[in-house]
């Protein structure tokens, strides 16, 4: 006859959300002891952690039970452990309407990548490519998005600061999120992210990451802030500034090289130390699109010379930061 040991206290237990009444096996935290009934079969077929562990013949003298069924000590946060097996039992519910969905879906990838969850660790960051793009056309709709969307709670779109989206993709090992991630986190001055008080940093939830750069990414944030101001300045100074001295149509439009110094003179007014390249070659790309004192040909020249050179900025800040082409990632 099976030798069932008590657990202390288990009487008064919690029960955690969700909790099945058919359930054969219970998992209970550590931290803040919370109980959750569940089905050894869900947790084998999704992880190959569980699916190991569970395999395993247990001990009878030393194996714990709780209503019947088979405990398993769980050293996470009872809520992101809550998430996860409602993500497992329903599918994730991953959003951007708040920082609050980053935070759940943080908790979420976080189990994922612990216990080898490969379908649902795939879908958080398949979601947080969306925000912290891997292409030039996500980027492009990131941004409209950002400008567009009014802010919630005081916070702006996309609601998490990127220094959080960096150390959570550091904790879950997903290279690919890196590049973009320290160019927007570029954006922001050294001293506000050494000091940690942006009001992004600052929320309490028990699923944030950390709010301090890591040593390591102090020097790749270094790198991607010199690349990012060395992109503006050769844009203005020689891709714009040598249209001004000799346009596409070769003088033929006398107005285009004026057209063209004025446009010069304008961005180096208008670009400041947080102006993200990327972008801002595009907004030049719609003013000479809009300048009807640039010839078609002109026009036209610098529309495909700016698609290719944005292009090559994408392409170019996987390097940056010493980390494979964008296409050698998604393969890893």
């Amino acid at each position: 006859m099976e030798k069932r040991m008590s657990i202390n206290n288990h009487e008064y237990l919690p029960q955690g959300e969700p909790w099945f009444e058919d359930g054969n096996i219970v998992l209970i935290t550590q931290e803040n002891p919370t109980a959750f009934r569940i089905h050894r079969g869900v947790l084998s077929r999704h992880s190959e952690i569980f699916s190991d562990m569970l395999a395993l013949p247990q001990p009878v003298t030393n194996t714990e039970f709780y209503m019947n069924c088979q405990v398993v000590t769980i050293y996470d946060l009872p809520s992101e452990l809550s998430n996860l097996i409602k993500a497992l039992y329903d599918g994730p519910h991953f959003a951007n309407r708040s920082i609050e969905d980053f935070f759940y879906l943080a908790g979420i990838l976080r189990l994922a990548t612990k216990y080898f969850i490969e379908q649902l660790r795939r879908q958080a960051i398949h979601f947080l490519e969306q925000t912290w793009p891997c292409t030039l056309n996500a980027h492009d709709n990131m941004v409209e998005t950002a400008l567009s969307t009014p802010s919630v709670n005081n916070l702006s779109y996309p609601f998490a600061h990127p220094l959080h989206v960096l150390n959570l993709v550091r904790e879950v090992d997903a290279k690919m999120l890196i590049p973009s991630t320290l160019y927007f986190l570029s954006l922001y001055p050294l001293s506000d992210i050494l000091k940690a008080d942006h009001p992004k940093l600052l929320v309490e939830h028990p699923s944030r990451p950390s709010s301090t750069l890591l040593s390591s990414d102090l020097l790749l944030y270094s790198l991607m802030y010199q690349h990012r101001l060395q992109v503006m300045d050769n844009f203005v100074r020689q891709f714009c500034t040598e249209r001004a001295f000799k346009p596409a149509c070769d003088g033929a439009t006398p107005t285009c090289s004026k057209s063209f110094s004025r446009l010069v003179a304008q961005l180096h007014r208008s670009w400041t130390l947080r102006t993200g390249p990327l972008h801002y070659i595009y907004q030049a790309m719609q003013k000479v699109a809009a300048d009807q004192s640039i010839c078609g040909l002109c026009r036209a020249s610098f529309h495909q010379g700016c698609s290719l050179l944005r292009q090559q900025v994408w392409d170019e800040l996987p390097g940056v930061v010493n980390l494979p082409p964008w296409e050698e990632m998604h393969k890893i």
